[in-house]
């Protein structure tokens, strides 16, 4: 099954939280029980280095709820760029078989800060 797409807006300087439900092509939740997350965005599919790392959880396993997030000093540093967007994905691991699935993935738009 393919990933999900879902765009995100991210605020120079600000803390970021982002929480995403995990459901299939029929709205049935992930059960992400013994699974774990992870999340990068990047100014390009080709750039080396990631621009973030998020923090990840899983908030609800049972009804497939992550939460990605970066705290304000993470989001400081991040510039707009040229496009003023960034892209990012989501995986999960299955714990047990090492297994990993690209579930998300989509563009984070970011808005500059004025406040420094």
């Amino acid at each position: 099954m393919p990933a999900g797409y879902q765009d995100q807006y991210l605020e120079q300087g600000a803390d970021f939280n982002s929480q995403i439900t995990l459901d299939d092509n029929y709205g049935v939740p992930y059960n992400l029980n013994g699974f774990t997350v992870s999340s990068q965005a990047r100014r390009s599919f080709y750039s080396a280095n990631a621009t973030i790392i998020f923090t990840t959880q899983i908030t609800d396993a049972n009804n497939g709820v992550i939460t990605l997030s970066a705290d304000a000093a993470t989001t400081a540093n991040v510039s707009p760029g040229a496009t003023g967007k960034l892209v990012y994905d989501v995986t999960i691991r299955q714990t047990s078989s090492g297994l990993v699935t690209r579930v998300l993935e989509g563009q984070i738009y970011v808005s500059p800060s004025v406040t420094r």
